[in-house]
């Protein structure tokens, strides 16, 4: 390498150069009102977070979201942070994740280390301006950062919660707490760069507006048991895994009401079958990984959501479809849930492998009734007939091969847009 391309006045000359007047995320900002108060949300993609704190901070796992509050009331309220995230940062820890390192850079110039080793007398120069850089960089964190303070009425407070990273959609709850009273809005906001299954589907008008059909609890209940209840093969030769699952609520309160808990799926693409292959080799997790297509109505499902461990082999994952259905103008979905618990081969897929599926498939289709429960995110759940009982002695086999038992009913859900106490939860 000639001496001219060594980066050595690079390495030395640490600077922090934050673009504070680059914004842009602004003009994605969402807002509501609620009572007195009205609350203003952005967050920031992988870029927009590089450009505006100097830093990539989603290599750290590290998602900046804006608030803006303006308190027009009588009394102060104090936002929640651990609504917002359970495992956010504080505008130091969020620094010191993404500080520039001293010494570390040094082994990138490999055995040219030895041959300049004169150049290592000035280290001493390397280790100030890192110091200096990453004090200025804590100082502009703990700046930009929102602040727990009480927000008087007449005042407003903005700054940045430090999030954990996610992509597709960021669901944000702001919780703000009062005296007597807890005022809540829940956003979900949509980041560029995750190339998401459903985007694939038009599933907002899958349906002419003469074939919706508007239905009331026991009409509804009548025409799901009359569903499908099961998925099927592409030619719809085979029958595979049960239709458990029934959700009543339009696409953004789906999305809002699975939350951070659930994560999208990409489409099935080159680039997300070697991702999928990478983590399926290495163990490692892959949160947005593709779900494989199963048939219903003629169709793959519109879209699908996941819940992964650490490991890409292990995931609750469920596919959603339209139907004509709607009960107060709501969408209706049907679906299927089931959970991956492990990997094993077969001749019946393209790649010789498939999940194993848990073969009680009705401890999946209960988990999503106890997460939304716990979310409070449930005003009605039910269950009703489905694809008929079989025991654990003459079980079902889905397409490739599984096998499972199940009552035979599916759960039906109708979604709060905002959290609430259930009114209404038994077995029909």
């Amino acid at each position: 390498m000639p001496l001219a391309r060594i980066p050595i006045l690079n390495w030395l000359l640490v600077g922090y150069a934050p673009a504070e007047n680059q914004r842009g995320f602004l003009e994605r900002a969402q807002s509501q009102s609620q009572g007195d108060v009205d609350v203003t949300v952005a967050v920031l993609d992988a870029k927009e977070s590089q450009h505006f704190f100097g830093v990539h901070m989603a290599r750290r796992g590290i998602q900046p979201v804006w608030l803006r509050i303006t308190n027009r009331g009588r009394s102060p309220y104090r936002l929640s942070l651990l609504d917002v995230d359970p495992n956010y940062y504080s505008a130091h820890e969020a620094a010191a994740a993404n500080h520039f390192s001293s010494g570390h850079r040094l082994w990138a110039f490999g055995l040219l280390v030895w041959i300049f080793l004169p150049l290592l007398l000035l280290l001493p120069i390397r280790v100030i301006n890192v110091r200096r850089a990453n004090r200025k960089m804590d100082a502009y964190f703990q700046r930009h950062a929102f602040r727990l303070h009480p927000i008087p009425p007449g005042g407003t407070v903005e700054g940045f919660v430090f999030t954990s990273l996610d992509a597709g959609n960021k669901v944000v709850h702001v919780r703000l707490m009062g005296h007597g009273d807890d005022l809540q809005c829940i956003f979900t906001v949509p980041i560029p760069g995750l190339k998401a299954d459903y985007l694939r589907n038009d599933f907002e008008d899958r349906y002419r507006p003469q074939e919706l059909v508007e239905c009331d609890i026991p009409d509804l209940r009548q025409r799901l048991t009359q569903a499908p209840g099961a998925t099927s093969n592409s030619r719809g030769q085979r029958e595979g895994d049960p239709v458990n699952l029934v959700v009543v609520g339009d696409f953004p309160m789906v999305l809002s009401a699975f939350g951070a808990r659930w994560d999208e799926t990409e489409s099935i693409t080159l680039a997300t079958c070697l991702k999928t292959l990478r983590a399926f080799l290495t163990g490692h997790e892959y949160r947005y990984s593709p779900v494989s297509p199963l048939y219903l109505y003629g169709r793959s499902q519109d879209f699908a959501l996941q819940r992964i461990r650490k490991s890409i082999n292990e995931r609750l994952h469920l596919r959603l479809w339209a139907t004509p259905l709607r009960h107060r103008s709501l969408p209706v979905w049907i679906g299927q849930v089931s959970r991956d618990i492990g990997v094993r081969f077969t001749w019946r897929t393209w790649n010789l492998t498939t999940h194993r599926i848990d073969p009680d498939v009705d401890e999946a289709r209960d988990y999503i009734v106890e997460d939304l429960l716990r979310a409070e995110r449930l005003e009605l759940a039910g269950y009703i007939e489905g694809v008929g009982g079989c025991d654990e002695s003459a079980p079902r086999t889905n397409l490739t091969g599984d096998r499972y038992f199940t009552d035979g009913r599916r759960a039906a859900v109708l979604l709060s847009p905002s959290r609430t106490a259930p009114k209404f939860i038994a077995w029909t």
